[in-house]
């Protein structure tokens, strides 16, 4: 065999080599090896960027939609609904197929065939999206599965860019990976958005046709279907034809995929479009707004108000609330006391809202959203679009229009010369009095405002809750939330002190002068009865049911203000500074407060808390709050399995605050102010009833708080900026018809139950004028203002018979007032006393 050069040799291995190692003789090779090792570090780095943040398969599977919370009365019946996203979550199986079949017909096709992208659909997005970046020519279309729009809502992310459909890309996979296409489905058709503020199909089916989603036709469910492209593209009134043109094209596709025949989609296709106006669809009727607020506060204070505070969050928590509100009684509330503003605020004349909007522009959506709270059910917002002559036509939500003429708006205007009808103008809103048969009448909104609180007394539950005329044009809630001067309706904690430290209902104490020496630089205060007269010594109950301030300063400083202001606090009144004049009402409390104190008079003296939430459940059943929590503290409390041993019994409610006895004294008494005194236009009513009537000077405030055994009320009336209301206003003939006006409603069908009073009450006929014990006659009902009643005593405290050996005969030892303590006693110019048979009823304005 032939040797090879060396040369020869060495160029024979190079070529070997290089045919076994084309790195070192290809370029493109190498070039090839580094690009695609840059794709793959490129692909690498953008899905870890990409997939940064996003959820993990845990967080698919426990992620819930925001829910609105839904809140229900005291008989479990729907009351109102906390939403700004109106939603209603449902599972796959509660759709009907119909509205499976249109949804996919319309948004994708090949839904339950896919991986979670449509690659072709993909891929021509991508580059209709180059397309219009270099040539800006506007935003590119869009191509999404209904899996990547599930991705979406998830991620909340609307950006407009790449990154952002490649993040949507990731996790409509990892959806795929984590879900079934049924659970995947049902989130898309829960969470959707439809227009009208409605998330979700259910949601939607009632705020476009007020009906449930099984109930729903086919052309209405291809209406729904037709708009999750763009709501407002497709607005049934205002662009009708173009969503009808997409409904029909829904139609066609779900024709096209199998799910009807031709013959169905030609008959559907040729309905009219038609959908209920804008906000008329509700389930219930909203009840209660100034009781919702007052909920809505509460729930928000005690689990947040958005997603981002929890997950029982007001507005995406699901929450089921059940509250204490009674139907009937709220509606009754919320009646009497706007019939009791507009009757009391009428006569003075019209007012100007000071509202206006552009007729240039839409006027009528303007309307819509315009803070007017019109409060009764025939008076309408409107808005005066033009004058001609004697005749104004005005317009209403919902664009219908109707003219006024002069005769129905003339009526003056407060503070000003003129009338109504000569102050409009175009633009102007104004409200009206629906009289029927096209014809109405202006009214206007009350300036005065007021209070009610109606409450159960051995619970502390409130039933109804009215905090002004109309919530939607004034949110403050004058129940809970202003503090005002209670006048004579404190008078009640004075004269409980009272009786809680020596004193009796017959207890004389004269009505007559009183002063009070302030130190050289501030002389005497002395204190004075409405009237300006004096009456003698009366009883303590006379006293209260004519409201005298003489006899109830003189009672106070003989109790001790550090005692009363400490039984104020005691009763839930808060601290009040110990001054004589904080006996007469002079310091701050709330109608809900107050109502509370009498509450636990009327349940012999044992506190109870106020409360609006029975209890609250989370979005899956749980109870996660409950008003009444006596069970947690029992043992054998919720049993799983009865073990057949002796119901368990909850403790009592609350705590023995003031003295049983004393309380029920008080009560009582307070039956009398019914009876005979300051509140007697309530005797009518004719059942058992106690309360105190209350005016403070101006007067500024008028009060009644009182009620029944079982409910106990609360109502005040005033100017939000304490101006006077006129000399005639009196809690008697100002607040409570308010009160006669919701028990003629709300208890007409009550049992008639009186008022028991606590173990070791002794009942005496006394005479209530005198305080001396009867012996010889009956109290009668059918005379209210007989002299001789039954008292209340505490034991060994009744009016004592004796013997007077000189005179051998039987008279009463009535008790009478010690001398007043920390109180000087100056001579002034006395009127003369009333005789005794004479009864006093306050009829001028101020603290009584």
């Amino acid at each position: 065999m032939p040797s090879i050069p060396m040369p020869d040799l060495v160029a024979f291995n190079n070529r070997v080599h290089a045919r076994l190692d084309p790195w070192r003789e290809k370029k493109w090779v190498r070039v090839l090896f580094w690009l695609s090792l840059a794709g793959l570090a490129f692909l690498s780095l953008s899905w870890a960027y990409l997939s940064k943040d996003l959820l993990t398969e845990e967080e698919i599977l426990n992620y819930r939609p925001a829910l609105p919370t839904n809140v229900r009365g005291d008989d479990g019946e729907p009351i109102g609904v906390y939403a700004r996203e109106r939603r209603v979550e449902l599972s796959y199986d509660d759709y009907p197929p119909m509205v499976v079949q249109a949804f996919i017909s319309a948004e994708d096709a090949a839904f339950f065939s896919h991986g979670g992208l449509d690659y072709p659909g993909l891929a021509a997005a991508v580059a209709d999206f180059l397309a219009t970046e270099a040539t800006g020519g506007g935003r590119a279309r869009g191509s999404s599965t209904i899996t990547q729009q599930v991705a979406k809502n998830l991620t909340g992310d609307d950006d407009y860019s790449i990154l952002r459909k490649g993040r949507e890309a990731l996790l409509a996979f990892r959806i795929e990976d984590t879900l079934s296409k049924q659970e995947i489905l049902a989130l898309y058709l829960n969470e959707i958005f439809l227009g009208r503020n409605a998330y979700g199909v259910q949601a939607a089916a009632r705020a476009y046709f007020d009906k449930d989603v099984v109930d729903l036709d086919l052309h209405e469910v291809a209406y729904l279907a037709a708009i999750p492209k763009g709501p407002s593209n497709y607005h049934p009134v205002r662009h009708k034809e173009r969503a009808t043109q997409r409904r029909n094209y829904v139609l066609r596709e779900m024709a096209k995929n199998g799910y009807i025949n031709e013959a169905t989609r030609a008959r559907t296709a040729a309905m009219e479009l038609t959908a209920i106006p804008t906000g008329s669809a509700q389930p219930f009727v909203e009840r209660g707004g100034y009781f919702m607020e007052e909920v809505r506060r509460r729930l928000m204070a005690r689990y947040g108000e958005g997603a981002e505070d929890g997950e029982n969050s007001v507005y995406a928590g699901g929450l089921w609330v059940r509250t204490s509100m009674n139907v009937e009684m709220q509606d009754a509330a919320a009646v009497a006391m706007r019939e009791q503003l507009a009757r009391f605020d009428g006569p003075r004349g019209w007012r100007d809202l000071g509202l206006t909007i552009n007729l240039n522009e839409d006027w009528e959506s303007q309307l819509r959203i315009a803070r007017v709270g019109t409060g009764f059910a025939d008076w309408k917002k409107a808005v005066v679009l033009s004058v001609d002559g004697n005749v104004a036509t005005i317009g209403f939500v919902g664009g219908q229009t109707a003219r006024l003429p002069r005769s129905s708006a003339n009526m003056p205007v407060r503070g000003e010369s003129g009338t109504a009808f000569s102050r409009f103008r175009p633009g102007m809103i104004i409200v009206v009095r629906d009289e029927g048969e096209g014809r109405y009448a202006l009214r206007s909104i009350p300036l005065v405002s007021g209070g009610f609180v109606a409450q159960e007394a051995k619970t502390g539950r409130v039933l109804a809750m009215q905090g002004g005329f109309d919530v939607r044009g004034s949110s403050f809630n004058r129940a809970v939330q202003a503090k005002r001067q209670p006048g004579s309706a404190f008078k009640p904690i004075v004269y409980l002190t009272a009786l809680e430290n020596g004193f009796t209902p017959a207890t004389l104490i004269p009505d007559q002068p009183f002063c009070v020496w302030q130190g050289a630089s501030l002389g005497d205060k002395c204190f004075r009865n409405f009237d300006g007269r004096y009456s003698g010594n009366k009883t303590l109950r006379w006293g209260v049911e004519q409201s005298r301030n003489l006899m109830t300063v003189r009672a106070a400083s003989q109790a001790g203000m550090d005692k009363i202001v400490a039984n104020a606090a005691a009763l839930g009144l808060g601290e009040h500074p110990q001054f004589l004049s904080t006996a007469l009402g002079a310091g701050d409390v709330t109608v809900l407060d107050l109502t509370n104190a009498y509450s636990i008079l009327a349940n012999n003296g044992r506190s109870v808390e106020p409360s609006l939430i029975d209890y609250v459940q989370d979005r899956s059943g749980k109870v996660i709050y409950r008003s009444d929590n006596r069970c947690a503290a029992m043992e054998r409390c919720n049993m799983a399995v009865y073990d057949g041993e002796p119901m368990p019994r909850p403790p009592l409610r609350g705590r023995q605050v003031v003295d049983a006895q004393a309380a029920f004294q008080m009560v009582h008494i307070l039956q009398g102010v019914v009876e005979r005194g300051t509140a007697t236009r309530l005797a009518s009513l004719d059942r058992p009833l106690f309360g105190k009537t209350g005016t403070t000077t101006g007067p500024t405030n008028v009060w009644f708080v009182g009620g029944t055994p079982e409910i106990v009320t609360g109502t005040y009336i005033g100017y939000d900026d304490n101006r006077s209301m006129g000399g005639y206003a009196q809690g008697g003939s100002t607040a409570a018809p308010v009160f006669q006006m919701f028990a003629e409603a709300a208890l007409k069908d009550a049992p008639k139950t009186p008022f028991v009073a606590p173990e070791g009450i002794r009942m005496v006929r006394i005479d209530r004028v005198t305080g001396s014990r009867v012996f010889g006659a009956f109290p009668t009902t059918v005379e209210r203002t007989s002299s001789v009643i039954w008292e209340a005593f505490k034991p060994e405290t009744e009016p004592r018979r004796t013997f007077r050996r000189d005179e051998e005969e039987e008279e009463d030892e009535v008790p009478t007032l010690a001398p007043v303590r920390q109180a000087v006693i100056r001579p002034q110019q006395t009127a003369p006393e009333e005789p005794d048979e004479a009864e006093f009823l306050q009829r001028q304005g101020g603290i009584y």
